[in-house]
């Protein structure tokens, strides 16, 4: 699994979003730094020929936008129809009805390979009581291993669900990820960039449970080896950004806590 880091550079997947205009830019920014090519769009006009030439697709619903609700459905359809691998993050799904429905809409009537969100995120998806407020889960107290295993067999695609222990699984298989600082709560757009990772991921390689668990384990170890001197926010940041950059093999293999479980 760890060589995905190196096949991501040698692919350079077209990684097309259709995101939020708070985090667009870092979430460029950690496209390029892992070796991806980033693509933002919010024009309907373009769809059927952006979606066509893309290795995959991100749909992020971080600000919400009346003009762009049923683009998001549209480029999930388009993505479907052309077999491009679609990731979901249903930002602050159970912070309004408005979220709960348009996510809920996403997911009757698109086929995701990956829905990717918090602790709370997933399990309120899954129909779960929920600790969080806004994009904010407080949902990390106890083990959830078994509940997220259970959404992924609801929604029948992998689901990664990033907290304190990060879980990764497509409902058999389950990927534990401890590694991690609390300072990637303290920037805006960490768990967005987390989507773009993955779909960078998912751009160059099938196996879709190693290409999520590749993403989400990039921005926690990464984060961790940011945070090794104790910086302050700002320069964490452009460590964290640093650190995606330079990421190798043997990184990975030195740093990488992670556990795999098959819960069959």
């Amino acid at each position: 699994m760890f060589n995905l880091i190196e096949k991501v550079k040698d692919v350079n997947p077209l990684v097309l979003h259709y995101t939020n205009n708070v985090t667009i830019n870092d979430c460029a920014n950690i496209t390029l730094a892992l070796g991806a090519s980033p693509l933002m769009s919010f024009s309907y006009e373009e769809v059927e020929d952006i979606v066509k030439i893309a290795n995959s697709v991100v749909i992020n619903i971080g600000t919400m936008n009346s003009e762009l609700l049923n683009l998001y459905l549209i480029a999930g359809k388009v993505a479907n129809k052309y077999k491009k691998p679609v990731i979901l993050d249903p930002v602050g799904v159970f912070a309004t009805e408005a979220r709960t429905n348009l996510t809920n809409k996403l997911l009757n009537e698109v086929k995701f390979d990956v829905v990717k969100g918090n602790i709370a995120e997933i399990k309120f998806i899954g129909g779960f009581d929920v600790k969080g407020k806004g994009v904010d889960s407080f949902d990390d107290e106890t083990d959830c291993t078994e509940i997220i295993k259970k959404v992924a067999k609801k929604l029948e695609c992998v689901v990664a669900a990033t907290g304190k222990t990060d879980i990764i699984t497509d409902g058999d298989s389950v990927y534990k990820i401890n590694n991690g600082t609390k300072k990637l709560k303290g920037i805006t757009g960490t768990g967005c960039m987390s989507a773009s990772l993955i779909a960078s991921f998912l751009g160059c390689d099938k196996n879709t449970l190693e290409c999520a668990t590749m993403g989400i384990l990039t921005m926690s170890l990464c984060g961790e080896l940011a945070d090794s001197q104790n910086p302050a926010i700002g320069s964490f940041k452009v460590n964290l950004m640093d650190e995606v950059y330079s990421l190798n093999v043997d990184k990975l293999n030195t740093y990488a806590k992670i556990e795999e479980l098959v819960l069959a």
